[in-house]
């Protein structure tokens, strides 16, 4: 299920790939076209024609009813579209696989009986900025949603990765569908909890890859910016009380080490502290070592010099202020942008926490002059 808006540039790089995959089984691809201005569904189908095993689909879809979010509308015409069981493995247009992945995917969701397998792609680190940022994206993520607290049978923590997620077709039938989450801005978020946490408490797996890829590029620090804030203060359950505690959070666990490290040696080695301002000092340096040690398997994955470990602080920082421009966002009523969609939600159709969010005043107006 690959749902796509204004995507006709980057197919060419990413749908081959699930079209010549190395299955051994019925396979089929649905890409739905999410209102595109572009001629996305007319490269797909070209592309569809150059690649005719395995069959590909393409639907056009149709505007969200009143209370669905863009994309689980966009994956619920997918799932209509697939009409019959087996497993459906959600993906998106910007993803690149190898030619094992699909395989390897259902293979591990049998072996180990688990109706949601996901695995995170490798984003696009190539750019300056994306060096520096994407990779601690990734660790924050991680840092958020513990790979293993996931996989773990009956535990709270769920989490997965939208743009590779494997469900089992009656596993989510018998979970309520995706009209469980139609409002959810955040699709991975929500799917992996109404799985785990539903009725069905399915067994779910989250973990890292290197056979699926994200080509999209982010070469500017504006579009890493709009990345992060686009969903940042969605994820926050629209509360100025997390948001508060995100903010606190974040300049404890990774600001505190380093300015307590600078300051208390320097006033240690000029004579002007005592003893205790030395140990605090010294605590300070203990704790960025540590926290830099921890970013460095990230770094590895993404090959990069694990010479940018020290500077996790910095991009700490940086995500803090993405997180309140999150918000602030949200109070323009530019909430969740995409591609030209604004994301709003009515009451009775919240995100995946369960909330549920005040549509803006702009929202209000818009539907007034309607």
């Amino acid at each position: 299920m690959v749902p796509a808006r204004d995507e006709a540039a980057i197919l060419p790089e990413t749908l081959p790939a699930l079209l010549v995959q190395d299955y051994p089984g019925p396979l089929r691809v649905v890409l739905v076209d999410d209102g595109s201005s572009d001629g996305t569904a007319a490269v797909a189908q070209a592309l569809g024609r150059a690649h005719p095993t395995p069959a590909l689909r393409v639907v056009r879809g149709t505007p969200p009813p009143l209370g669905w979010a863009g994309k689980v509308w966009a994956m619920s015409q997918g799932v209509a579209a697939a009409g019959e069981s087996g497993y459906l493995l959600f993906t998106d247009a910007d993803i690149a696989m190898a030619p094992t992945a699909v395989t390897d995917l259902v293979r591990a969701a049998l072996a180990d009986d688990r109706a949601l397998v996901s695995q995170m792609a490798l984003l696009r680190a190539w750019s300056d900025w994306e060096r520096w940022v994407v990779p601690a994206f990734v660790y924050f993520f991680a840092q958020l949603y513990p790979f293993w607290r996931v996989a773990r049978p009956g535990g709270r923590t769920a989490a997965a990765a939208g743009g590779c997620m494997l469900v089992h077709a009656a596993t989510l039938a018998s979970a309520g569908g995706l009209d469980r989450i139609r409002g959810a801005r955040i699709d991975d978020i929500a799917l992996a909890r109404l799985l785990k946490r539903g009725p069905v408490r399915a067994r779910c797996w989250l973990g890292f890859t290197t056979q699926v890829r994200s080509v999209r590029p982010y070469p500017r620090l504006a579009d890493l910016w709009d990345m992060v804030a686009r969903s940042a203060y969605t994820q926050l359950r629209h509360s100025p009380l997390l948001l508060a505690g995100t903010v606190v959070g974040l300049v404890w666990l990774y600001l505190l080490a380093p300015v307590a490290a600078v300051t208390g040696l320097a006033w240690w080695v000029t004579g002007e502290g005592g003893r205790l301002v030395g140990l605090f000092g010294w605590a300070g340096i203990l704790a960025w070592v540590l926290m830099t040690v921890s970013y460095v398997p990230v770094l590895r994955l993404y090959r990069l010099s694990v010479c940018r470990a020290p500077a996790l602080p910095v991009i700490a920082a940086l995500y803090a202020a993405m997180t309140v421009d999150s918000a602030r966002r949200h109070r323009a009523g530019r909430g969740g942008e995409w591609k030209g969609r604004v994301a709003h939600t009515i009451n009775g159709a919240g995100d995946s926490a369960g909330d549920f969010v005040v549509p803006s005043r702009r929202f209000w107006d818009a539907l007034r002059r309607r």
